[in-house]
């Protein structure tokens, strides 16, 4: 993906929808996650969310390596993976297609 312009729409969206139900939760992010948790079905769905999660962050660690950079680099986008799930990888797709090359191959 040379310019990732799908990836920064749906950043873009998606991180302005994620602040505003932020603003209006009656209720922290903890304690809607753990409120998802308490029921099989919802749960269900979390894990789901975080294992593609867990393989969005391996994603972007081998991207990195391949990049030549370390996978310290990637530790702000898998913070925001934890937390956001989707913002993380969206970011690092934006940041990496608009701002860097292509990765390097041996």
């Amino acid at each position: 993906m040379s310019r990732p312009y799908l990836a920064l729409m749906a950043l873009l969206t998606f991180s302005a929808y994620t602040l505003f139900t932020l603003l209006q939760a009656e209720q922290s992010l903890l304690q809607f996650g753990l409120q998802l948790l308490a029921q099989p079905d919802t749960a269900q769905v979390v894990i789901d969310l975080y294992l593609m999660a867990w393989l969005a962050g391996l994603w972007m660690l081998q991207d990195a390596r391949a990049r030549g950079r370390s996978a310290r680099s990637v530790l702000p986008y898998l913070l925001l993976t934890a937390v956001f799930v989707s913002i993380g990888p969206l970011l690092y797709l934006v940041v990496n297609g608009f701002g860097r090359g292509a990765p390097q191959r041996a």
